[in-house]
């Protein structure tokens, strides 16, 4: 299973179309074995190319802070799956997740500008 976090300083960027860049996690046997990163295009995550680059990837599972429902849409025709909310230290959100602690928030962002910064 191929995991990606939108991040900006080593934690999960409030709104997944502004990221700096995606950290991208490989699990096997509920644990993290590999990490790598995947710079953001920036921009509108609803339009980008974004959704296909991270399927060709092998990602299944975004887990983000924020994002509209376009891109998660998006994500989500690609055969992502979405869990919104998330927030803190990347690895810590991801080892959260895979321990069955971390669900989607059902919340979305109604606007383009939609974020806590």
């Amino acid at each position: 299973m191929k995991i990606a976090v939108p991040t900006r300083d080593g934690m999960v960027d409030d709104h997944f179309g502004h990221c700096d860049h995606y950290t991208i996690f490989t699990i096997e046997d509920k644990k993290i074995i590999a990490t790598s990163t995947l710079p953001s295009a920036q921009g509108c995550g609803c339009k980008s190319n974004i959704a296909s680059t991270l399927q060709e990837l092998g990602v299944t599972v975004m887990l983000a802070g924020n994002m509209g429902e376009g891109a998660k849409n998006k994500l989500e025709a690609h055969s992502i799956r979405v869990i919104r909310g998330c927030a803190g230290v990347v690895e810590s959100v991801v080892n959260g997740f895979l321990l069955g602690f971390v669900f989607d928030s059902g919340v979305g962002c109604s606007t383009h500008e939609c974020h806590s910064k």
